[in-house]
């Protein structure tokens, strides 16, 4: 496992594994902008999970520079190492953010991308120039495009776990725009989507959604978690939350059908199912109870 280097020495969300787990897990910190890096920890590996990104899309509007250089130019050193390294299947990350807002719905792969942020625009490069290396060079390249992945450990930048903590923890739950929809996939799903598209021989060149094929909008999502928990709190729309009017992406909702039928991937995990296990955990882990400020 590659994890960003940072003075802490912070391993993220693998500290919440088993030690008999973590202790079979070879750590190593780096960075996805350093090509050398990453063309020595490839060697020798058959097949390589490249999850390393920018995602928050507040933050990109920020410092979109940044995600060029980790989105674009961190994937290009990955392909790159693939490449020289002869890795048999390299797994890139994409994002249902790389859509725009849905021209129509359930969206398939063929859907037109429109990058209507900074973060979506540099996705696009990002599955681009990994098109591009399966075309020119024949690297074994699958894109995986998840929807909107929540769940245990999941930080304050994403809206389920904004929700929750502000539902348990505040007096009112404050927002951006409750109208647009999504399909929110449990990471249990997400990784067993990841895990099949790298064990399949079917793969190469090819790029897989994964999702639910249902939509509810942020209001709905917001009631179903107070719901579970008991509360009936006042929401809020911030402003300051809101996306500029031509970024925001209004409808993204899923078709999978291409991945069921070439990898035999179905989601699991139901909505209300999903958010029960996010609540608990995050009852049970406290670490956010006293932040209750915005997290770009």
């Amino acid at each position: 496992a590659l994890v960003h280097y940072n003075a802490l020495s912070s391993i993220g969300n693998l500290q919440y594994l088993r030690s008999e787990i973590l202790n079979n897990i070879k750590i190593e910190f780096g960075d996805i902008v350093d090509s050398f890096q990453m063309q020595r920890l490839t060697e020798g590996f058959d097949v390589v999970l490249h999850l390393a990104a920018l995602i928050g899309i507040p933050y990109s509007y920020i410092a979109p520079a940044a995600y060029v250089a980790t989105n674009i130019s961190g994937t290009l050193n990955m392909l790159e190492a693939a490449r020289k390294n002869d890795i048999s299947k390299l797994i890139i990350t994409s994002t249902s953010e790389t859509y725009g807002t849905a021209i129509y719905a359930p969206i398939d792969e063929k859907h037109p991308m429109q990058g209507q942020s900074p973060y979506s625009a540099t996705k696009i490069g990002a599955d681009k120039i990994a098109e591009s290396y399966f075309l020119s060079f024949n690297v074994p390249v699958c894109i995986v495009r998840p929807f909107n992945t929540y769940g245990p450990r999941q930080s304050l930048r994403a809206v389920i776990p904004t929700i929750i903590n502000q539902a348990l923890y505040s007096d009112v739950i404050t927002l951006g725009s409750l109208a647009p929809v999504r399909d929110m996939l449990f990471v249990k799903d997400t990784a067993k989507g990841f895990l099949m598209a790298a064990a399949s021989n079917n793969t190469s060149g090819e790029t897989l959604n994964l999702g639910t094929g249902k939509g509810y909008t942020i209001g709905e999502i917001t009631n179903m978690i107070q719901a579970i928990i008991g509360t009936n709190k006042d929401v809020v729309e911030d402003k300051q939350r809101i996306r500029p009017e031509k970024s925001e992406v209004f409808k993204l909702v899923c078709n999978y059908s291409k991945t069921e039928q070439l990898i035999g991937w179905s989601p699991k995990y139901n909505i209300h199912d999903g958010l029960e296990k996010v609540i608990i955990w995050m009852k049970q882990n406290s670490i956010y109870r006293n932040n209750q400020s915005y997290v770009v």
